[in-house]
């Protein structure tokens, strides 16, 4: 393929791309993000990946409290050159339309992020995703790590406000009790069943 038969997307303009582009670049794989300018391909998912987004999706949503809504793969916009996607999330329920034909949330409106690691995205999912998202504000973010055999162990963590940062308030193997960002009881182990 010469680079004349290449889609415009695939050369950044100077600077980077930006929030806005993921909207407006035509033809752009599914699940990407924006990171610090740069557009990331997401590659195809484990079942372990996509057992565990499953079973914390159905498991936030009965227990999330009326006022939030819990959201899939849908990105965040934390700033003009950051847009990441976190494997699942819960906002406020302000943030959705009656509608529902969001395309991203903003970090204002997210109070929990989870990121279910992958080999692929290792560096992203320990580190820089963090990162962002605590300097953006959200609240609270979940790291998910596979453990034995396909059972998860889930890493919880809350924003320290003064510098940004988060810190730990759990590591979970079996069950996820917690009582912020509201009260939780997720049996982890289930996952043996799906």
């Amino acid at each position: 393929m010469t680079a004349e038969q290449l889609p415009d997307w695939v050369f950044p303009p100077p600077g980077g791309f930006t929030a806005d582009d993921l909207d407006r670049i035509p033809e752009l794989p599914p699940h990407t993000e924006l990171i610090d300018g740069s557009l990331v391909f997401v590659s195809p998912q484990k079942y372990f990946h996509a057992l565990v987004i499953s079973l914390l999706e159905f498991a936030l949503r009965a227990q999330a409290p009326a006022e939030f809504r819990v959201g899939r793969e849908m990105t965040v916009v934390l700033d003009k050159r950051n847009r990441p996607e976190p494997d699942v999330s819960v906002v406020h329920r302000a943030a959705v339309s009656e509608t529902g034909d969001e395309t991203a949330f903003t970090a204002q409106d997210v109070v929990l992020a989870v990121e279910v690691v992958s080999p692929e995205s290792e560096a992203r999912d320990r580190t820089r995703k963090p990162q962002l998202y605590a300097e953006a504000g959200i609240r609270h973010f979940w790291r998910v790590e596979q453990s034995t055999g396909r059972r998860p162990v889930v890493y919880a963590f809350e924003l320290e406000p003064a510098t940004a940062t988060y810190v730990p308030v759990g590591i979970f193997h079996d069950r996820l009790k917690l009582s912020a960002p509201f009260t939780l009881d997720i049996d982890l182990a289930a996952i043996d069943d799906m």
